[in-house]
């Protein structure tokens, strides 16, 4: 069975029965798997400036990365880093196929590492699996079924609370545990909503997930090329491939692949990467790894799976920077520059300044013109900040009519002001002026606006 929609030819789900052979890639994705695992449940809770490490806080608009806050306003700096992300993805498909998804996806590795490994050591390895799924219901079924699920729910709890945290904040999700449910219902719910669809995921849709939900498989078949590294095998020593037998092969006729299938044993998603790149293959490694096992057993080299690209088996040449790579790497370069520049420097403080509808100035005693401005400003830090509005010219005089209060800390406050100007210094109908936010006397935002008065002939 290979396909993209893993069936039997009745039309229902092919389940995947996997082997699992530990190799030297096993063992790789192993440690890498235990360091992104201890990283993605402490993450919610790690802090930079007593901010988290990560959040994306959809439901108030705030979101945090790597202890900086940054708030709608940055929608800028999202769609650049968006944008430069894309970029990254591209590139690093080019170069090295789906590794990602073998390496680094939670997909894979929730799957494979967590998972796979608690129904290994319930159920048993894939035969004592596949023979107690095709039994009947014994007492035996039963209890290793409940337990199995059990802890498969369990698990899907705590990454569904896990992943509460990284939207609401760790704070929130405490409060949510710890508070009395009628006190949190919507919480509450989104986190059994969750839970039950890690479970779904996990427990049953399993490896479709990568070969019909996931779109990268698609991208990857669209942004490779024959110097792209991926899982391949070599069917140039390889073919043609031949059972072992007693009787020695004097001609030397067939290729080291002994035609075992163990290849397609341990793939999780069912196919033989004998028959060439495919959609489904989420370079895993593990059909190396089974590979590498047979060829130490009958005395042949290693690698008749291994990263390869299509001219390094046919051409055997070494991999190269294509000029491909290259325009896009260039590209990547003036982005990040460009990212990093505005990231840097932004400011903690941002201020819009508008002047009142409908209305143009207004005659003072002494001699005075003024406008009305409405102003909204921004508090992008973590502390409460208390500003005020100033002018650089000494002539312009600042009057509130409704003063603004201490701005919270990723929060706003609007405030509504008179901006004077004498009379004898105004020589226009429109006149461009600057005006500055104070904290502690500094400013740290500059905006300019429009001042209408009478002209002064």
């Amino acid at each position: 069975m290979d396909g993209l929609l893993a069936a039997k030819e009745n039309g229902k789900r092919q389940w995947m029965y996997p082997l699992v052979r530990k190799g030297r890639f096993y063992k790789w994705r192993s440690w890498l798997s235990y360091f992104y695992l201890i990283f993605f449940f402490a993450g919610p809770f790690l802090r930079i400036n007593g901010q988290p490490l990560l959040l994306l806080n959809v439901i108030d608009r705030q979101f945090v990365l790597l202890g900086q806050v940054f708030w709608p306003q940055d929608i800028f700096l999202f769609m650049l880093a968006s944008l430069v992300f894309l970029v990254c993805v591209v590139i690093f498909t080019i170069a090295f196929g789906r590794i990602f998804c073998g390496w680094i996806c939670p997909q894979t590795i929730f799957m494979e590492m967590v998972f796979r490994k608690i129904e290994i050591w319930i159920e048993g390895d894939a035969n004592k699996r596949k023979k107690l799924d095709a039994g009947a219901w014994t007492r035996e079924k039963i209890i290793k079924k409940t337990a199995k699920h059990a802890l498969f729910v369990l698990v899907s709890f705590l990454i569904a609370n896990t992943f509460l945290a990284y939207i609401i904040g760790s704070e929130s999700l405490v409060k949510i545990i710890v508070e009395p449910v009628t006190a949190h219902w919507v919480g509450f719910i989104s986190i059994w909503v969750f839970t039950i669809v890690f479970y779904l995921i996990y427990s049953q849709v399993r490896e479709l997930v990568c070969t019909l939900i996931c779109p990268y498989g698609r991208l990857q078949s669209v942004l490779i090329d024959e110097h792209t590294l991926v899982v391949a095998y070599d069917d140039v020593r390889g073919e043609p491939r031949g059972k072992l037998s007693r009787n020695a092969d004097p001609f030397n006729l067939k290729g080291d692949c002994v035609d075992c299938s163990l290849c397609v044993a341990v793939c999780p998603t069912g196919i033989d990467i004998r028959k060439g790149t495919q959609i489904e293959c989420i370079n895993c490694t593990a059909c190396i790894d089974a590979c590498d096992q047979v060829m130490d057993k009958i005395g042949k080299p290693r690698n008749l799976i291994g990263y390869f690209s299509e001219n390094m088996i046919r051409l055997k040449e070494k991999p190269s920077f294509t000029g491909r790579m290259m325009g896009y790497t260039a590209v990547i370069t003036v982005l990040v520059a460009v990212l990093g520049y505005f990231i840097f420097s932004r400011s903690d403080m941002d201020i819009t300044v508008m002047r009142s509808a409908g209305m143009l100035y207004q005659q003072q005693p002494g001699g005075y013109i003024s406008n009305i401005y409405n102003a909204e400003i921004i508090n992008k830090t973590n502390q409460d900040r208390v500003i005020r509005i100033g002018a650089d010219d000494p002539a312009v005089k600042i009057s509130y009519i409704q003063a603004p209060g201490p701005v919270a800390k990723g929060g706003s406050a609007k405030t509504v002001f008179f901006v004077m100007l004498p009379a004898s210094k105004i020589y226009a109908a429109k006149t461009t002026i600057k005006l500055n936010l104070l904290l502690g006397g500094k400013v740290v935002q500059s905006v300019k606006t429009n001042f209408i008065a009478p002209t002064n002939d």
